[in-house]
């Protein structure tokens, strides 16, 4: 799945949080700061880093995308972290697990 493929998965299953335009722009917002949810920026940032996915187009597997996000994971697993983090972080890990499961399931016709 390329990481635009789950981009789109991520938005239309989490009611508009990930996409801030086409996925290369909302990319390119992530990494400067200027996405309209910064906590779904640091999700995209930490995919972009951990699992070498610079680019929408890139290719990404599941247990990258899952390893990737865990710094950001942890960080909103911390007592004094904002629950909306922690929330948006642990649906993400669900649906991220939803989309390769859909891929796997149509790929199987």
């Amino acid at each position: 799945m390329t990481l635009s493929e789950l981009l789109q998965y991520l938005d239309e299953n989490m009611d508009g949080v990930f996409l801030d335009g086409d996925p290369a722009a909302t990319l390119d917002k992530a990494r400067e700061g200027s996405h309209r949810n910064p906590i779904a920026a640091e999700v995209l940032v930490a995919l972009m880093d951990g699992a070498g996915a610079d680019r929408s187009d890139a290719t990404l597997e599941r247990a990258e995308a899952v390893k990737a996000i865990g710094p950001v994971r942890l960080k909103y697993m911390a007592d004094d972290a904002p629950v909306e983090g922690f929330r948006l972080v642990e649906k993400t890990i669900v649906t991220i697990d939803a989309a390769y499961n859909d891929e796997a399931l149509s790929s199987r016709g």
